[in-house]
């Protein structure tokens, strides 16, 4: 399980660090730790608290004012709903992928892990500009779908499909080495007892994977709901129809609210927070309870 792969190196690192010959001196190891505590708090911890700050710089009253805009509710709305939509499918592709990747011999297998990384190479900004491409009114299927009275580009389908294009990787990526860790054998053993394809998979591969696949939906759903350079190309920036909360964010802030700005984006970094508390705790339970198969 990759989220008991992650918890598997500081039990190696503690018996790196037992070993005599291999512990560094007292002051070396307080200077590193010193070190990199006071880059994430410049870097990380002080910017999240400044959002906060600013975002209640003028009460309590006024911040809930700028929340309850019919532009941010909104927004809010419009992100719930492309995260709603696109983890799900996400999740269906990850499994599927992994399925493919991790239990089957077949050619191309390699440059389907390639594409799986494509979103992680290329520039979010480029994505949204390849739906334009291929949407848009000029574009390969714009007359077809004008004529059709469908809209994609600065509609909602397309700020749906950016975020799915940037977002699929985070299922599949966290399922594949899990999946290829754990091999086939518990799978073949299931249907050599007479289970059914999705007996198999109910009772075996899932309770297997359970919590590398929380963890995907997780990061998933924090980059998607965080989405910027993408939607911001397909969505047109329409107040209270195309605007996400990222993209409300920039239109606040480019219009000196910046009280409504920050209100808006303490909501991100809410979402941001109770997705690394969701994440801890995921990699806690994988810590305890890795392995719990249901007998099929």
């Amino acid at each position: 399980m990759a989220v008991v792969a992650h918890a598997a190196p500081f039990a190696r690192a503690e018996r790196f660090e037992a070993s005599p010959a291999a512990a560094d001196p007292p002051l070396v190891k307080w200077i590193v730790i010193g070190i990199s505590l006071a880059f994430f708090a410049t870097f990380l911890l002080l910017p999240l608290v400044a959002v906060f700050v600013e975002a209640f710089k003028k009460g309590w009253e006024a911040y809930f004012s700028a929340i309850a805009t019919p532009d941010t509710l909104s927004s809010i709305k419009l992100t719930l709903l492309a995260a709603a939509i696109a983890v799900p499918l996400n999740v269906v592709f990850g499994i599927a992928a992994a399925w493919a990747i991790a239990k089957h011999d077949f050619r191309g297998k390699q440059f389907l892990i390639t594409l799986i990384d494509l979103p992680f190479s290329v520039s979010p900004v480029i994505a949204g500009l390849i739906y334009v491409l291929v949407f848009g009114l000029q574009g390969w299927f714009g007359p077809w779908l004008y004529e059709h009275d469908i809209k994609i580009i600065f509609a909602v389908p397309g700020i749906v499909l950016a975020t799915i294009f940037v977002t699929v990787p985070f299922v599949a990526r966290e399922l594949i080495p899990l999946m290829q860790a754990q091999g086939r054998e518990e799978e073949e053993a299931a249907l050599v007892l007479g289970a059914t394809g999705w007996r198999m998979f109910k009772s075996v591969t899932l309770p297997n994977i359970k919590w590398g696949l929380l963890y995907g939906i997780i990061l998933c759903n924090a980059r998607a709901m965080g989405e910027f350079g993408a939607v911001s190309v397909v969505s047109g920036h329409i107040r209270g129809q195309t605007n996400t909360m990222p993209l409300h964010v920039e239109i606040l802030y480019n219009e000196y609210q910046f009280a409504a700005a920050f209100a808006v984006a303490s909501l991100l970094a809410l979402l941001a927070l109770v997705t690394l508390v969701l994440k801890t705790f995921v990699e806690w339970r994988a810590g305890i309870q890795p392995h719990e198969p249901e007998a099929p």
